[in-house]
């Protein structure tokens, strides 16, 4: 089975995440592997609040949580986000989360991704599924976990037609291939119109492709920021235009410069 991914790409300072967090990553049943990247779960004992930011991927997220004890356990859907994601965690709490793969999530509500965009929604009013939140909550170890969410998800008995597979193929092409600089490249190698790509982009992934490209260059600058890093050379291999639009771009997104980021980690 393919085993879920072990990076941290798009979390702001990953260490310190890890050090007051119990991260961990699951793969979904083989059925599911096409539609779903992973299963993600965090639980916390804190004694005092932490707050964590992401630079979301371009994907819908399900997640179930319980803030901290006292909370109910709540159930819904996120889009992708449009900015800086951040939380507050404190006391003791945990998520139970679902990574769709972009492009993937009309395969399972039939909905436009761009309907849930920068938008959390309950789970009730996008999935015609029970809800999976007391059952979340009594399993015993997170195999039990995650086959709650196989159940849940295969209920919905996905099917991804070829627009569905044409967006996940194309976002995988962005987050893999470096020499994917511009919109109008991969509308040519697409065989669309950059009119129609964008309008796929909207529907099935939630954001432009552009947004899309300029999402994984800045996770790729963040991943970078450790020890002594030659931004300029980094941003040649992101592909950007000089060093000054990589600044710009990663200030813009995280509130920091990349060197300023990089001296925070240290």
């Amino acid at each position: 089975m393919r085993q879920p991914r072990r990076d941290t790409r798009g979390i702001v300072d990953p260490a310190e995440l890890l050090r007051q967090v119990r991260f961990r990553r699951l793969a979904p049943a083989a059925e599911l592997a096409e539609l779903v990247e992973h299963y993600w779960f965090l639980d916390w004992d804190l004694d005092r609040p932490f707050e964590q930011h992401v630079v979301g991927h371009p994907a819908v997220n399900l997640f179930v949580q319980r803030p901290t004890a006292d909370d109910p356990v709540t159930c819904e859907v996120s889009g992708v986000d449009r900015e800086l994601f951040s939380v507050k965690l404190a006391e003791q709490g945990w998520v139970r989360g679902v990574r769709f793969r972009p492009g993937a999530f009309r395969a399972f509500s039939g909905r436009t991704a761009a309907e849930l965009t920068g938008r959390r929604v309950p789970l009730a009013q996008v999935l015609p599924v029970a809800d999976p939140g007391e059952r979340l909550a009594a399993a015993a170890t997170d195999p039990a976990a995650a086959a709650v969410l196989d159940e849940l998800l295969l209920s919905l008995r996905p099917e991804a037609d070829e627009p569905v597979r044409l967006a996940m193929r194309l976002v995988h092409r962005i987050r893999h291939d470096r020499e994917l600089r511009r919109v109008e490249q991969l509308a040519q190698q697409a065989g669309l119109s950059v009119r129609s790509l964008q309008r796929l982009f909207t529907q099935y992934v939630g954001i432009g492709p552009k947004q899309v490209i300029l999402r994984y260059r800045v996770h790729g600058a963040i991943e970078r920021a450790e020890g002594e890093v030659d931004w300029a050379a980094v941003a040649g291999e992101l592909g950007y235009s000089d060093q000054a639009h990589l600044v710009r771009e990663v200030t813009a997104t995280i509130g920091l410069p990349p060197a300023a980021y990089a001296a925070s980690l240290r």
